[in-house]
């Protein structure tokens, strides 16, 4: 079985009626009568989802909502309540309270079931994302740093003019977020821009627009600009209900058109949070990614990164049959920068030779720092005579003008570099013996004086 959900109901008939249901759809149902055993089983199992009727023996619906999202271990966990058909004051409070949706108790299981699986794929992505962030914890902070938060942006998509301007003046009356008024075509035309103006949080359609609200809703999906924007599918009272299909197709959140207006705010809101919880989570990842490739003292790239993309520049070069060159660069007598004045004042000696390099090299070459004082170079696409040019250039970059280390302390430092050099039809060199060659002639360069360029002898 997959997908651990805790049932809790306080009637018995009903608790045996969900297990049975969702047993047969492979889940695994656990069973809570009440509000502390609700609490003791969400620390303990950790179910992936809470199925909550409002109505508990020993306390509101409400105040178990709280105590789950006031509890780290439990407030990322969903909840789907489940209300009486005539209670929208307790659809609203639980809404407020915290709860993902609220179905009507009588809900068929065919929908109940599509609710579910929808709420599990957003758990198990968010789940996915908080695996690979960074834990701020480990690195001494107790949470990450909030940033201002400013307006949502809310897309309506009809093609029914005078609905779509209804929709927006009532949501403009209980929310604080723009409101924007869209067509298929302008939804789609702004999807396929690369940094389109403004890329919606939430898309609220029609069912009927364009005949098949959810081929839009797929299309949407489908778009790499649009693909993480949630969406909310306005369903026509008195239709046939699609309600199923559309969370299995990807909605966020299905509603009918005569929804109370303060009701769909709070779900529009709903959306919005998670949104911006899991676009969080992806900055985060991008940030950890960029993190274990870049050298955090120069920015340079490290060498994590730096010799995976050297083989494929060298295999690109082969394919291509252009030259390419290798530089490994080294300061001289940089331990005795750090013995004479300090770690400050080294790591002030990198960064200004790394700043120093970055600005003698094109765009396309590698630079990157792989080792305490050494630099590794790729130059693609270079023959003998530039690739020469290149290291002397910056061998007098780094030594024409002294470092500043403040206090009217002014240092001249010195690289000595080693280059090797594949020609276009010595294609099959393997790349880790033209940085064996580089390395080597390094060495020959620190031994006949430092401040050099030694071309390795196999190069010319």
């Amino acid at each position: 079985m997959v997908g651990k959900i805790l049932i809790v109901d306080g009637v018995a008939t009903n608790r045996i009626v969900f297990k049975v249901a969702l047993s047969e759809a492979f889940y695994h149902p656990v069973l809570a009568a009440d509000g502390d055993r609700c609490l003791h089983l969400a620390r303990e199992v950790a179910p992936d989802l809470i199925l909550l009727d409002l109505a508990l023996p020993d306390r509101s619906g409400f105040s178990l909502l709280g105590q789950l999202r006031a509890d780290p271990a439990t407030r990322e966990i969903p909840v789907l309540a489940l209300a009486g058909p005539d209670e929208d004051d307790m659809r609203l409070l639980a809404l407020q309270a915290g709860a993902d949706d609220v179905l009507v108790k009588s809900v068929d299981i065919q929908s109940l079931l599509a609710r579910v699986r929808s709420l599990l794929r957003g758990r198990e992505s968010y789940d996915g994302l908080a695996g690979e962030a960074i834990d701020t914890a480990i690195l001494g902070l107790a949470e990450a740093p909030t940033a201002f938060v400013g307006p949502a942006v809310i897309s309506v998509l009809s093609d029914r003019n005078e609905a779509a301007h209804d929709w927006r003046s009532v949501l403009q009356q209980v929310m604080p977020d723009t409101i924007l008024i869209q067509s298929r075509e302008e939804a789609i035309l702004d999807a396929n821009r690369q940094a389109p103006q403004v890329v919606p949080d939430v898309y609220l359609i029609d069912a009927g627009i364009g005949g098949d609200g959810l081929r839009l809703m797929s299309e949407l999906r489908s778009r790499p600009t649009t693909r993480h924007s949630a969406v909310c599918i306005l369903r026509r009272s008195g239709c046939a209900d699609g309600t199923a299909v559309a969370f299995d197709m990807g909605a966020d959140d299905v509603v009918a058109t005569d929804v109370p207006p303060r009701e769909l705010a709070l779900r529009l809101k709903t959306l919005i949070r998670h949104k911006r919880r899991d676009d969080q989570r992806r900055a985060s990842v991008q940030d950890g990614l960029r993190l274990a490739t870049i050298d955090p003292l120069t920015g340079l790239h490290n060498r994590r990164y730096a010799l995976p993309h050297l083989a494929a520049i060298a295999d690109r070069a082969a394919a291509e049959r252009t030259g390419l060159a290798v530089m490994v660069i080294d300061l001289d007598w940089f331990k005795s920068v750090n013995d004479r004045f300090g770690h400050t004042a080294g790591d002030a000696v990198l960064v200004e030779v790394s700043r120093r390099l970055k600005a003698n090299l094109r765009a396309d070459d590698l630079l990157a720092r792989i080792g305490g004082e050494e630099f590794l170079v790729a130059l693609p696409n270079t023959n003998y005579e530039d690739a020469c040019s290149a290291a002397d250039r910056l061998c007098r970059a780094i030594e024409e003008d002294p470092v500043q280390l403040g206090f009217a302390t002014n240092l001249r430092v010195t690289v000595s570099i080693g280059l090797a050099i594949r020609g276009d039809d010595c294609g099959k060199e393997p790349i880790k013996k033209i940085v064996d060659r580089a390395d080597q002639a390094l060495m020959l360069a620190k031994t006949e004086g430092r401040n050099k360029v030694t071309v390795s002898k196999s190069a010319a």
